[in-house]
């Protein structure tokens, strides 16, 4: 009798692979998006809290603003509890600050950036990750997202002035089997996962034998049992051109 594969245990959503929602602070995002009033408004908060929230690569800044209204949102390198930040249209283009990426002159470090205004944040979120402002025209802006891709976005989107916090975590070694099992757990990944071909036959289709083994590409739609390897290949057969090989 053989025994259910990765694949199928994952789909099963059983407690390893359940998302500890409730271990989270709060969704980082940028108050509710009031066109008027960020256009014709600056807001003052001051960071209250800097935070830690398991599974995410960043800390998370707790802000209350003059109105009594709180925010959570992804801190840029260099903020401080007590340290007053903008957030408006015509806020300064100072560190924290949250401003409209049309307002902001090319050559700007900004990070969680909106696509479009009120989605409450998208681009440049991750830890040290940061977006460069190239150019506006005709109510769009272009930017140069971390992976040097540039993308056009609305100039009235919303972002925060600096670069995210927490760059260089990734260069850090884990050491322990131990930290990357708990780093694991926190972002719901299986750990450790073993290779299909190192297993045994009864345990996964690519086990068994003790030479190389390949497996032909699995259908799109082939059940979750099935479904390993290659999964819908590209293409099959010789390639147009290619020359042969002589014996």
């Amino acid at each position: 009798m053989g025994k259910r594969i990765l694949v199928q245990r994952r789909g099963r959503g059983g407690s390893v692979f359940r998302n500890p929602g409730w271990k989270r602070v709060a969704p980082a995002r940028y108050l509710e998006y009031n066109a008027e009033e960020f256009k014709n408004k600056v807001l003052v908060g001051y960071v209250k809290e800097l935070v830690h929230e398991p599974g995410r690569g960043t800390p998370l800044a707790i802000v209350q603003f003059e109105d009594g209204r709180e925010m959570v949102m992804i801190p840029p390198e260099g903020l401080a509890v007590g340290q007053k930040i903008y957030y408006g249209a015509k806020a300064p283009i100072v560190l924290g600050s949250i401003i409209e990426v049309g307002s902001a002159p090319e050559g700007t470090i900004i990070s969680n950036v909106e696509i479009r205004p009120g989605d409450g944040g998208k681009l440049a979120r991750s830890s040290g990750a940061y977006a460069l402002i190239l150019a506006h025209s005709n109510g769009k802006t272009l930017i140069q997202l971390p992976s040097k891709k540039v993308k056009e976005v609305d100039s009235n989107a919303r972002a925060t002035v600096g670069m995210v916090a927490a760059g260089g975590r990734t260069e850090k070694p884990f050491l322990k089997a131990g930290k990357k099992y708990h780093w694991s757990r926190a972002k719901s990944f299986k750990y450790p996962t073993v290779r299909g071909k190192a297993m045994s036959a009864y345990a996964h289709p690519a086990g068994g034998g003790h030479h190389p083994k390949g497996l032909t590409p699995a259908p799109r739609n082939a059940p979750p049992g099935r479904k390993v390897g290659h999964i819908a290949a590209r293409r099959t057969g010789r390639k147009k051109g290619a020359s042969k090989t002589s014996k």
